[in-house]
C-alpha cells in the first residue's frame, strides 16, 4: 500500500469484507509502539470509561452505604 498525496490509503476488499469495514463505517487510528493500529470504532461506551472519575476526593464506601440505607 502507498499512502496518496492527501494522505490516504486503501484497505484491500477482502480485509474490508472480513473486518467488516463497510462504506460509512467509522474507524480510529490508535498510535502504539509498534506503529499504527486502524480499528472500528464502537457505538457503545465501555462501562467503565463511563463511570471513570466519580469517585474522586474523600469518599467512603460505608458512609455512602450507611446514608442510602437511611441509617
Amino acid at each position: 500500500m502507498r499512502i496518496s498525496e492527501r494522505g490516504q490509503i486503501t484497505i484491500p476488499k477482502r480485509l474490508r469484507d472480513r473486518f467488516g469495514l463497510h462504506h460509512n463505517v467509522e474507524v480510529e487510528v490508535v498510535p502504539t509502539a509498534k506503529g499504527l493500529l486502524i480499528q472500528k470504532r464502537t457505538a457503545a461506551e465501555h462501562p467503565v470509561d463511563r463511570i471513570t472519575g466519580i469517585l474522586s476526593g474523600d469518599w467512603d464506601v460505608d458512609e455512602y452505604i450507611e446514608e442510602v440505607r437511611g441509617r
